[in-house]
């Protein structure tokens, strides 16, 4: 599994992403980006999707691309079960190049 610490110049949907120590930045422009937001929205390209499209579109997209590398953003508050259905629903479409998008090395303070 590969880990991005930050990528630059997505069109996504804006998540407050987890932090994480050490990670090298991996952008391709061909690439599938899908969040997770904090309430467990799945968004597609900035498009809210449900999981059976999602598995649609990804099975479709990995016919005609089977090295296309998928990144997943999930919000820091977002459950840990909304993060492994998505990531089942992209591994069981055959895609193998699995990313999820973390941030940089903020605090984080509870208010």
């Amino acid at each position: 599994m590969m880990i991005s610490l930050q990528m630059s110049r997505t069109a996504n949907i804006k998540v407050n992403l987890p932090s994480a120590t050490q990670a090298a930045q991996d952008y391709k422009p061909d690439m599938v980006n899908i969040t997770v937001d904090k309430s467990g929205a799945v968004w597609l390209e900035q498009k809210t999707i449900s999981l059976p499209d999602l598995s649609l579109v990804l099975s479709n997209r990995f016919r005609a691309d089977t090295n296309l590398p998928v990144y997943i953003s999930g919000d820091r508050d977002t459950l840990h079960g909304a993060m492994v259905t998505v990531y089942e629903a992209v591994r069981s479409a055959g895609m193998q190049k699995v990313a999820f998008a973390i941030g940089g090395n903020e605090v984080q303070t509870n208010k």
